[in-house]
């Protein structure tokens, strides 16, 4: 409990230095919660993202240099967004399971720091296996890869995104067998029946039209953008989409979280 003590009584529960000091012992908590399957998570992510790129070779042998690219870069997309999206939901689902969410949303910190400290969870997790996965294809498929500025701005809303969608997800749903029903879906949804390892006109129409405006399509957009030259076109388009998408799960988890308050 130490761990996530508050300001001394005196300190005033408003102002950057209490919300810097909240951030900081929420970031701790997350991390220390994590620390039984922290280093494991990490090296699933890399596992993951590294096997997704030598698996194309093992299954088609000779890989055209397009798809080698989508898979490529669209592996770092998937290693970027499955924590906040998929395990983030299964631990508050689990948090509600074992009643232990009440206590937590009862500590006397901005809801924006819990929020925040969990994005930052899901940049250390997800960094690694983007930046392993990344290195193996160099090596395996030698990319014509163009690295641009733009990929940072690209990763960071793809994060941020994934995450607050996820985290949107599971406090607005109170039932934690529903939530892991979900996020089990979103596992194949991701993989199989979503353009982010291959083209959208591969799809059928209609559910390329409805990537169109879901998340997943834009977030491997603007990070294959970032990375290649003449692949992605009209990224404005896939940000603005991106961003609805984070202010509206923003929205959805201040209103929920809100009436705890």
């Amino acid at each position: 409990m130490t761990t996530l003590a508050a300001p001394p009584a005196s300190a005033l529960r408003s102002g950057v230095v209490y919300w810097w000091h909240s951030y900081r012992m929420m970031l701790r908590w997350e991390m220390v919660s994590l620390r039984m399957v922290l280093v494991i998570t990490v090296i699933v992510q890399i596992l993951t993202g590294a096997g997704f790129v030598l698996a194309l070779g093992l299954f088609f042998g000779t890989v055209p240099p397009r798809a080698a690219l989508f898979v490529s870069t669209g592996v770092l997309v998937i290693t970027l967004i499955t924590i906040g999206l998929v395990l983030g939901p299964q631990l508050v689902a689990m948090q509600k399971a074992e009643k232990t969410y009440d206590f937590l949303w009862s500590l006397p910190v901005p809801r924006t720091t819990a929020a925040l400290a969990w994005v930052t969870t899901n940049l250390i997790l997800g960094l690694p296996g983007m930046a392993v996965a990344l290195g193996v294809a160099l090596l395996r498929y030698d990319l014509d890869l163009h690295l641009s500025w733009a990929v940072i701005p690209a990763v960071l809303l793809t994060l941020f995104t994934g995450t607050m969608v996820g985290y949107a997800l599971a406090h607005a749903l109170g039932n934690p067998m529903l939530v892991a029903a979900i996020t089990q879906m979103l596992i194949f949804v991701i993989i199989g029946f979503s353009p982010i390892n291959f083209p959208a006109d591969q799809l059928p129409g209609w559910l390329a039209t409805l990537h169109r405006w879901l998340p997943l399509a834009p977030m491997a957009d603007i990070v294959r953008a970032g990375l290649t030259e003449g692949v992605v076109e009209g990224v404005a388009r896939s940000y603005l989409v991106l961003g609805t998408w984070a202010v509206a799960s923003v929205g959805i988890s201040a209103a929920v979280l809100g009436r705890r308050g």
